[in-house]
């Protein structure tokens, strides 16, 4: 079995985080009933003997748990919240690095001057926790695009990663902000850290805010209307504390359904399955142009903090959900667009014979590059999400996501062309105007990439002529 580790950045990435590991551990905790430390709890676990000097215990029951995380904020409030709550012994001082003052929305600042002054220690705490890990898989990278640490601190980790350890690989969970939001300097700050994204990234899921909105705002009007059975499970696994409050924050079901999305990627990595997928394996097939590594992703079912009972559908309408605007967290249309590879990571008691089905049944709607009209990836892993009998997770590589890099380059230019903001970012050392133009031209050219595939694909797919061999 291999580990993974999560790096969460900034008030975004972290309260995204802190969704992630208590709903992992609620599902361990289904699953794992007698309390045993096992090669699934591994995967994102360590087993922490706390009498003898936070020694690890491999095998036997579970002393502590402590995630294998690192939390970075440049503002103290959401991390000291975390340590208050009912996740504080999954963590210790050992994996957090805070600040007080906070990024004032500037890339500059969370990269260049932050990034330069926690360098060593953000170095140091990888090591060490790389250390506990038998065999190290991947990091995850949970960060916002909008804000200054999530977005500039959270680029920089992401370079500190591919230095120290090339080999590994990165997956990125960036959340983009919405048209309407209220951080003014939020498409400088996404822009620059898109260039460090295409360059150190392996793998990208981009999120839309609005796109989580979106889901959230159907899955309350359907409970409103009693389209879905208004019941709150009062002892569920799935939520914090099983009914909603009036504590809950305006995020939370929005970060829960993002929470859910790496529940489902690491789902192989953390059970058994007829078909358990490496995580490697989505880079390896999904990703045939190093740069054009975004991938759309959906999910079915879709559910909320307040983890109202979803009525199971049935498996063949599951799969047509995975492939509907409704259930994706990016506002894009893949099915008008072109397709270079697609997985399908299934949960539950879930057959081959079923995904080949779904998967002939599909594929007649959906557009594939000429040249790879196979390029299917699947994963089964056996052990449904709590609560639920089967899930899905699509992940697809399509040229989809051209509009949202058009939307954020607009909104780049017409702050740029002005010049307006502009001097607080010069303010940071080693920050210089010409970071702004290479991160536009670096854009662009992602852009281009993907006019390009949608061009080069518009006709009727033809044969690549042969090799003539001279006999």
């Amino acid at each position: 079995m291999t580990q993974s580790v999560v790096v969460q950045v900034g008030q975004c990435g972290n309260q995204i985080g802190c969704r992630f590991w208590d709903l992992a551990l609620r599902e361990h905790a289904t699953v794992n009933q007698k309390g045993i430390y096992d090669e699934a709890l591994s995967s994102f676990f360590r087993n922490v003997d706390t009498r003898s000097d936070d020694a690890d215990t491999s095998r036997g029951k579970i002393c502590s748990l402590k995630a294998r995380a690192l939390l970075l904020d440049m503002e103290e409030g959401v991390v000291n919240e975390i340590l208050q709550g009912p996740l504080r012994d999954v963590f210790d001082s050992k994996q957090l690095i805070t600040d007080v003052s906070g990024s004032g929305n500037n890339w500059a600042v969370g990269h260049k001057m932050y990034g330069c002054q926690y360098e060593e220690r953000i170095v140091e705490k990888l090591r060490k926790i790389a250390e506990h890990c038998d065999c190290l898989q991947c990091f995850f990278v949970i960060h916002s695009m909008g804000g200054g640490t999530g977005s500039g601190l959270g680029t920089f980790v992401l370079n500190v990663l591919e230095e120290q350890f090339p080999e590994v690989y990165r997956f990125v969970t960036s959340v983009y902000p919405s048209r309407e939001d209220d951080v003014i300097t939020s498409p400088y700050n996404s822009v620059l850290a898109m260039k460090e994204l295409s360059e150190h990234a392996d793998c990208v899921l981009p999120i839309e805010n609005e796109s989580l909105f979106d889901i959230v705002s159907k899955i309350n009007l359907m409970t409103k209307s009693g389209k879905l059975s208004s019941n709150i499970k009062q002892a569920s696994l799935v939520t914090s504390g099983g009914i909603k409050t009036a504590k809950e924050k305006p995020f939370d079901a929005m970060n829960n359904i993002v929470a859910n999305l790496l529940l489902n990627l690491t789902s192989s990595a953390r059970f058994e399955g007829s078909l358990n997928m490496d995580l490697n394996e989505i880079t390896m097939n999904l990703v045939p142009f190093p740069q054009l590594h975004y991938l759309v992703s959906s999910l079915t079912p879709l559910y909320t903090l307040a983890d109202v009972n979803v009525p199971s559908r049935r498996l063949d309408q599951m799969f047509s959900d995975a492939f509907s605007k409704d259930h994706q967290l990016i506002r894009a249309d893949p099915k008008h667009c072109l397709y270079l590879a697609c997985a399908l990571l299934v949960r539950g008691n879930v057959h081959v014979s079923d995904l080949r089905r779904n998967i002939e049944r599909l594929k007649p709607s959906l557009n594939f590059v000429s040249w790879n009209q196979e390029g299917w990836k699947t994963g089964l892993c056996s052990v449904p999400p709590v609560g639920h009998s089967h899930s899905l997770l699509a992940l697809a590589n399509n040229t989809c996501v051209k509009p949202t890099f058009l939307e954020l380059k607009e909104r780049f230019l017409r702050l740029y062309k002005k010049k307006a903001h502009l001097h607080h970012y010069l303010h940071a050392d080693g920050m210089e105007q010409s970071c702004f133009s290479e991160a536009l031209s670096s854009l662009s050219d992602l852009i281009e990439d993907y006019n390009q595939l949608d061009a080069t694909n518009c006709g009727p797919a033809i044969d690549p002529p042969r090799l003539k061999i001279a006999m």
